[in-house]
């Protein structure tokens, strides 16, 4: 059984009412992994996080690593609870590497609006990509914490009947989501199915 033939860019991407919304302030590519077994991005345009995610990740990260370096010192010096420094330096570990691989995986995460779905990616040492085809979503979801609404950059999220076909696609500007959102909605009243 062949596959038929792959679209252009063209004719795979479905209208949006501001295609600028979806790059602005966004990376200028994705990165990829080195290695020959990578999963290939094919063909198509590729739209990316907003810059901004890193910081907000950055932030949250750091944040519990300030916290947690808090409450060891006062187990520490109040109570004298030597042992504390076990799981704080576990923790402290683990906050210092995702703060250090953060901006790097954010740039691995892309998303291609095609004819018939949406294809995500993401990860450089654990690769996942997703196509969500737009007649069995079921919900598009877009939400958005303290932080995130700071700067200006929410998550939106497509929920079909599979749960394991979810997607969450973070770090968008708002307008970019709102406009995907609207997208997303007016392919799926299109094909009468889903949403």
């Amino acid at each position: 059984m062949t596959n038929p033939p792959e679209a252009t860019p063209r004719e795979s991407t479905p209208p949006t009412d501001a295609p600028d919304a979806l790059d602005a302030g966004t990376f200028e590519r994705i990165v990829e992994p080195r290695s020959e077994a990578r999963l290939p991005l094919g063909d198509g345009t590729w739209h990316q996080l907003a810059r901004a995610y890193v910081w907000v990740q950055m932030i949250s990260t750091g944040s519990v690593a300030v916290l947690v370096l808090a409450a060891a010192l006062v187990l520490q010096i109040w109570l004298d609870q030597t042992w504390v420094w076990i799981p704080a330096g576990i923790i402290l570990a683990l906050c210092v590497w995702s703060l250090a691989i953060t901006p790097r995986q954010a740039r691995s995460y892309g998303y291609q609006l095609r004819r018939d779905d949406l294809v995500f990616r993401r990860g450089i040492l654990w690769q996942r990509m997703v196509a969500v085809p737009y007649g069995r979503m079921q919900l598009v979801d877009i939400t958005h914490g303290p932080l995130d609404r700071g700067f200006g950059i929410a998550q939106l999220k497509l929920v079909t009947a599979a749960a394991s076909t979810g997607v969450t696609i973070p770090g968008l500007k708002q307008a970019a989501a709102e406009s995907l959102r609207d997208t997303l909605v007016a392919v799926a009243e299109t094909r009468r199915t889903g949403l």
